[in-house]
Parts: C-alpha cells; structure tokens; sequence
C-alpha cells in the first residue's frame, strides 16, 4: 500500500511532528511518497506486527522512526487506545481495500 502524504493547501511546508498508526490484519509493506514535509521533524510510524515502512531515496527517512506494535483488534479500541496514548487524534480512516491512501497533513 503507498501512503501519501502532503501538507495542506494553506501550508507550503509542513513542519510539526506527526506519528501514525498503520493498522492491518495481514502484514503489508507501507511505501511512504511525501511532498513539502521538512526533513528533519520527527515522525513516528507505529505498524502492526509483521508489516514495514519503505521510504523514498532521498526523503525524511533519517529523522523517520518505525516499530512494530500490537493493536487492539477492532477500530473502537484501537482509536480509544490512540486517544489515550496521544491524547487526541487528528484523522482515522478505515478502509477494506485500497493499494493507494492520500493524507494531508496540516494544523
């Protein structure tokens, strides 16, 4: 699955810390393409158990953190259990099938 992400229209280049929760029942290899994010910011991808990130040549892969984690099972869960570890969550999506998901990034 390839993860897109782009900063929101109203911001040239993103420069905020992100982390995200990459969650599925069967291991994937999620390839990261990023446009206008500042390197250097840290951004942690917490995938489930047995699932990678590969990033791009050249992109923020440095400041990057990756670790496999264990997820609660249904969606209820996981987003209560994200809210209280990080206190809020910005976006959650769910979907069945998809080889491609475009994120932006943004206040």
């Amino acid at each position: 699955v390839t993860l897109h992400l782009n900063p929101i229209s109203s911001v040239h280049i993103h420069q905020k810390p992100l982390v995200f929760l990459l969650n599925s029942p069967l291991p994937l290899v999620w390839k990261l393409k990023t446009e206008r994010l500042a390197p250097g910011i840290q951004r942690v991808f917490f995938v489930s158990v047995g699932s990678v990130v590969q990033f791009e040549k050249g992109n923020f892969s440095l400041s990057a953190e990756t670790e496999e984690k264990f997820f609660p099972e249904k969606n209820e869960h996981l987003l209560q259990w994200a809210q209280k570890e990080y206190g809020a969550v910005t976006s959650f999506t769910e979907l069945k099938i998809s080889r491609n998901i475009y994120i932006k990034v943004g206040e």
